[in-house]
């Protein structure tokens, strides 16, 4: 008999679900045949190829502890997981070694999940006024990867992701404790860090629900009775939505509450993966057909870090959605300073900057990564982050910070908003109001494999390595390889063209491939010529 066959866009067949407990039992007794690697977003792997097992998460945990240490961070460490298979059994582990090193653990209560910005609230809320005894965090998420993924992500006391200074030492003392095989990790068994009185656990969804109000107009979108649509996609905000919807009166449902380890209800991703990217219409399909019941309908990646936001017209492009979200926010938040920045990464698209620089702002342009909009939303000199990967946060009404990691339900929620103060739906202002006064570019990414040897290329080049003057018939108008905004090295390289096109390539900092971003103001035709012409340039023929 015939496997079912794979086709994007479609729930996927039971032959490709991954085996569970095969997963879990690998977890706890395969080894670490891989080393501890921190990427944009933390270390992820798979216990199935012996890249996020136990050894790993021992580890990781025990180098946390000394890093705090080091750094003299004496608070609490506030811990939550996603509903990714492997992050429970990591979270016990790491609870394992916190209590064993005597470090205060906040927990959600009745092991409830967390999502990323809720863990970033809580940090925030802890550190607010204190000079002393601050807290920092640990989300235990893979964030849109596969169900076969684990992943592991530190928070600083700023409630952001922490930088490469810290991710550097942690990943290199993990490996050093690896290699000694964890004989310097301390531990206890789960039941004893459970029961430890460091161990306390709190209510997460209160708070953060409270809270939205001060980042979101609700009023505004409970008055104009605006209907919303909700998919989860099997992540940690599942639970969140109910309580958000009674506390302000919402119009919303909920339309898929399903969490099942496999990720069995997902439809299929264009590469023929199961992977909860709610940037993807091929993982959104679920939610695209519902978008004629709702005014908006939004989904979110496991942990919440991300949006994808679906309007009558269909999946919102990231960047078509980051632009309306800019352009409104600037017009509708009265006590935000008028000389606060936005920022934006290399790779997202150049309508952006012309939003900004129409309406009279400053630009804040960084590589790859929301590591980098961390210190400008916490001191308040940056009103909003965002990134082309549809991860974004902003500044509370009265400017202050909300949070400092991405936040998939603000976001989500201020597109409600911009439908009940406007009247129209984000893609509309896109549509009747942007293109009209910037024009309309064609963006689009392009993965593929990376070697070894082009991953060197990337890390060795500057902007002199290029000697080409000229890119589709189009001169080339600039070379890039660190950031304007903070000089800081975008790990590839960024090639502008003179009418306003670009292109960059860049390994990607999760998972084995290069990504080849293009934006053509020349329609899809140019676009293809430059993706033609990129790689080439850049690696020789």
């Amino acid at each position: 008999m015939s496997l079912a066959p794979i086709v994007p866009g479609r729930v996927a067949p039971r032959h490709m679900l991954v085996n569970i407990p095969k997963l879990v039992t690998s977890y706890y007794s395969s080894a670490a045949q891989k080393p501890v690697k921190f990427g944009t977003s933390g270390h992820r792997g798979s216990s199935l190829n012996g890249s996020f097992n136990e050894p790993h998460i021992l580890a990781i945990t025990q180098a946390i502890c000394e890093y705090r240490a080091k750094q003299g961070i004496t608070g609490p460490v506030f811990m939550g997981f996603d509903t990714h298979a492997l992050s429970l059994p990591a979270f016990r582990t790491a609870l394992e070694v916190l209590a064993a090193n005597g470090i205060e653990v906040v927990i959600h209560q009745k092991d409830e999940y967390s999502p990323t910005p809720v863990i970033s609230r809580m940090i925030i809320n802890h550190n607010r006024g204190k000079k002393g005894q601050l807290a920092d965090g640990i989300i235990i998420t893979p964030s849109h990867n596969g169900p076969q993924d684990g992943g592991f992500k530190y928070n600083s006391p700023h409630g952001g992701p922490a930088d490469v200074d810290a991710t550097g030492w942690i990943q290199n003392r993990a490996n050093e404790l690896i290699a000694g095989n964890n004989k310097a990790v301390k531990r206890i068994s789960y039941e004893k860090a459970r029961s430890a009185n460091t161990t306390n656990e709190v209510d997460f969804v209160t708070s953060f629900v409270e809270d939205l109000a001060g980042v979101i107009d609700m009023k505004a979108i409970r008055a104009a009775g605006v209907k919303i649509g909700a998919d989860p996609m099997g992540g940690s905000g599942v639970n969140f939505w109910a309580p958000i919807a009674e506390r302000y009166g919402l119009d919303l449902e909920v339309v898929n509450p399903v969490v099942e380890p496999d990720f069995r209800f997902m439809t299929v991703d264009g590469d023929k993966t199961i992977r909860m990217d709610c940037s993807s219409p091929h993982a959104m399909a679920g939610l695209l057909e519902h978008k004629d019941r709702f005014n908006v309908a939004v989904g979110n990646d496991t942990d919440f870090d991300r949006h994808g936001i679906v309007t009558k017209d269909g999946l919102m492009n990231p960047n078509h959605y980051l632009s309306v979200a800019i352009w409104y926010l600037l017009q509708h938040r009265p006590q935000w300073s008028s000389n606060l920045k936005i920022g934006k990464t290399l790779v997202s698209s150049t309508m952006i900057d012309k939003v900004v620089a129409g309406l009279g702002r400053e630009l804040y342009e960084v590589p790859v990564g929301f590591k980098w909009f961390v210190d400008g939303l916490a001191n308040g000199t940056l009103a909003f982050g965002g990134e082309e990967s549809a991860g974004a946060s902003l500044l509370q009404m009265d400017g202050k910070v909300w949070t400092t990691d991405k936040d998939g339900f603000s976001l989500a929620l201020l597109a409600a908003e911009i439908m009940a103060k406007t009247g129209q739906s984000p893609s509309q202002i896109y549509n009747n109001v942007l293109v009209p006064q910037y024009g309309a570019p064609y963006y689009k990414r392009n993965d593929g494999p990376v070697t070894a040897e082009q991953k060197a290329v990337l890390k060795a080049l500057q902007p002199s390595s290029i000697t080409a003057t000229s890119v589709a018939g189009i001169d080339i108008a600039s070379v890039l390889t660190t950031a304007p905004g903070n000089r800081a090295a975008m790990g590839g390289v960024k090639v502008n063209l003179k009418d306003g096109s670009w292109f960059a390539i860049r390994p990607s900092g999760t998972e084995p491939k290069m990504k080849l971003y293009v934006e053509s103001f020349g329609g899809e035709q140019l676009w293809h010529r430059i993706v033609a012409e990129a790689n080439p340039l850049i690696f020789g023929a």
